[in-house]
């Protein structure tokens, strides 16, 4: 048994590293999922074990049920609770709407709704008040500037209507849901010098491309006893992307 636990889904590596390193800095022992990245994951309980906290790496498909129930099965065998969920797994289709197969239809919606709704679902048996859920949304659920997005787009909004209606099923167990919403963020998959990165800064009020570590201290905000008033929300860390 320990104080408290984190779960983080698509945690291996990008936002969801850096937010497993942010939460065990906080102190929360903390297990994550990946897909494929088994080195990484390693690296990153390593990085975790340094901090002086207990991490757990699960190997998972989040776009079937049954990788979602695992996730967090296996969290609770190994660590008897959960304190904090962060659903940060998800797809980042890019296809015009008349260009898309039913296959990365379904892809997209598996893994960044149904995926979400079952491993929130699946938590919620082992979270007690105080209890956190954090959505990783994305500033496209409010505007997409360019063509492409829609599959993505229509995902992360699905998660705005998602947490308002948790918020009001959970207001009064003393657990509260919300969304983050990331702008263009430097990551491997979405570098800041990538080609066409230029472009999508310009939608930016600030210019620039933000840092995982812009969205690891939201997290970090909303997943502490101070934020117990906030629920429901949708909150973008963008830099005025939405502006």
């Amino acid at each position: 048994m320990t104080d408290r636990v984190a779960v983080i889904t698509g945690g291996s590596r990008g936002i969801g590293a850096a937010v497993a390193e942010h939460l065990a800095r906080d102190g929360f022992d903390i297990a994550f999922s990946y897909a494929r990245s088994e080195a990484q994951a390693n690296e990153l309980c390593k990085k975790i074990e340094q901090i002086g906290r207990k991490a757990k790496a699960i190997q998972a498909d989040g776009a079937t049920v049954e990788g979602n129930r695992k996730i967090i099965a296996e969290t609770v065998s190994h660590f008897g609770r959960i304190d904090a969920l962060v659903c940060n797994a998800g797809a980042y289709p890019y296809t015009t709407i008349d260009q898309a197969s039913i296959e990365d239809i379904e892809k997209v919606l598996n893994l960044n709704v149904r995926g979400v709704m079952v491993e929130t679902r699946e938590a919620l048996r082992h979270m007690k008040s105080g209890g956190r859920i954090i959505l990783m949304g994305s500033a496209f659920a409010g505007r997409l500037p360019f063509p492409g997005l829609s599959l993505y787009g229509a995902t992360k909004a699905a998660l705005r209507g998602f947490a308002q209606g948790a918020a009001r099923d959970l207001g009064k167990k003393g657990i509260t849901i919300n969304v983050v919403e990331p702008g263009p963020i430097d990551t491997d998959m979405n570098p800041a010098d990538a080609e066409g990165a230029a472009a999508l800064a310009g939608f930016v009020a600030t210019g620039a491309y933000g840092h995982v570590g812009d969205i690891a201290r939201m997290v970090s905000f909303l997943a502490r006893p101070d934020a117990g008033y906030i629920t429901g929300a949708a909150i973008p860390v963008d830099g005025g992307l939405l502006a």
